[in-house]
């Protein structure tokens, strides 16, 4: 949202780890958080510090590559110190919050105060959620990293491939050749991840309140997501809320994807509607994009517009070419306007997108398509 940040060096990451300052006040936090980061590969703690105050002397000795800070300490809060960091020597910031509503209404200021991502501290109940902890962690503080500070865009993150599931888990693959769709409104699908709450929050405060139903995924955690739609709906002509199982998705009305569950789009009649879902992660997120897509695909058809956004990895690239062969028109956000060029070169490497644009043409285009598909329709 709204970054005024700059950059004024450019990190490379070839031949060394990328060093993370982690920053929170709990020791028994600070200790998983080491760990988690100690498991990687690519990447290495610099220093930890319980406050704001020891962060700063941490970074007047060595510069780390991220930030990996708690929003809610004593003496100063994350915020606070983020805001202080970024009017000083912009840094990528990535804010490692508690699920709570009052967190999740801060993260949400600092994720518009220039924070680049957010994940959730680490599940430590059971196996399977401290691994996918784990995994969500590492991904988003390589992907802030290489993050574009400045007006020039970085290239890809490169995540190392892991066994790992895919959308045929939750939804059976798309049947060869184009799925038939009754007249009916259009529909609009937008993934994003990393960079993608500034980029839905431009495009979604330039649309008209008649513009027809969008559905989202933005990778984000639980409970953050509410507060996000919360946000956008304050600021935007169009109704946005979190998702709910069985809404159904109007004119006029955004539907986000809830955090830590998948959302599929389902044809009622003439109208669709979402169904939100459990099951395991898909392109390495829940909810996923590849699910959404692949949904709207089958559901929608030529009906649909799809449009993916700024993000790491690759989730969404499948589903926009099911979407592509399904007689949907297809979008993906170009290098120069993306704060991390990865879901979208995926994309267009894969022949997925139809148009390349940047930030500033998709909401007026996406809007256009939508239209001249109901007019061919």
């Amino acid at each position: 949202m709204g970054s005024t940040q700059t950059n004024t060096t450019d990190r490379s990451f070839a031949k060394r780890k990328i060093r993370v300052l982690v920053v929170d006040d709990s020791a028994s936090v600070r200790k998983a958080l080491c760990d988690i980061i100690a498991s990687d590969a690519d990447l290495e703690v610099m220093a930890t510090a319980s406050d704001p105050y020891i962060a700063a002397e941490r970074i007047r000795q060595e510069i780390p590559d991220v930030i990996l800070l708690d929003i809610e300490m004593p003496r100063m809060d994350g915020l606070t110190f983020m805001r202080k960091i970024m009017a000083q020597r912009p840094i990528p910031v990535v804010i490692c919050s508690s699920l709570t509503e009052e967190g999740s209404e801060t993260t949400i200021k600092a994720l518009e105060a220039g924070a680049v991502d957010v994940v959730s501290k680490p599940r430590m109940n059971t196996a399977e959620f401290l691994q996918e902890s784990r995994m969500r962690i590492c991904d988003v503080l390589r992907a802030a990293a290489h993050s574009r500070l400045s007006s020039r865009a970085r290239a890809v993150v490169p995540v190392r491939v892991e066994a790992r599931h895919t959308a045929d888990v939750i939804l059976p693959p798309v049947i060869p050749g184009r799925a038939t769709a009754p007249l009916t409104d259009p529909i609009i699908c937008i993934g994003a991840s990393t960079g993608g709450t500034e980029a839905l929050r431009d495009i979604l405060v330039a649309l008209p309140a008649a513009t027809p139903g969008i559905v989202i995924v933005q990778h984000m955690p639980e409970k953050f997501t509410a507060a996000f739609a919360r946000r956008l709906d304050s600021l935007c002509a169009m109704s946005i809320r979190e998702a709910a199982e069985g809404d159904a998705v109007l004119p006029g009305t955004v539907l986000i994807a809830p955090g830590n569950h998948h959302m599929l789009l389902e044809r009622a009649g003439r109208q669709y509607r979402v169904a939100i879902k459990d099951g395991p992660p898909v392109s390495r997120h829940r909810p996923s994009v590849d699910v959404l897509f692949r949904s709207a695909a089958q559901a929608a058809g030529s009906n649909a517009v799809g449009v993916i956004l700024t993000g790491m990895g690759d989730d969404g690239a499948r589903g926009l070419l099911e979407m592509k062969a399904a007689g949907a028109r297809t979008i993906a956000q170009d290098e120069e306007s993306c704060i991390v060029f990865g879901m979208p070169k995926e994309a267009i490497q894969r022949g997925a997108a139809n148009k390349v644009l940047p930030l500033d043409r998709i909401a007026h285009e996406m809007v256009h398509e939508a239209r001249r598909g109901r007019g061919a329709a």
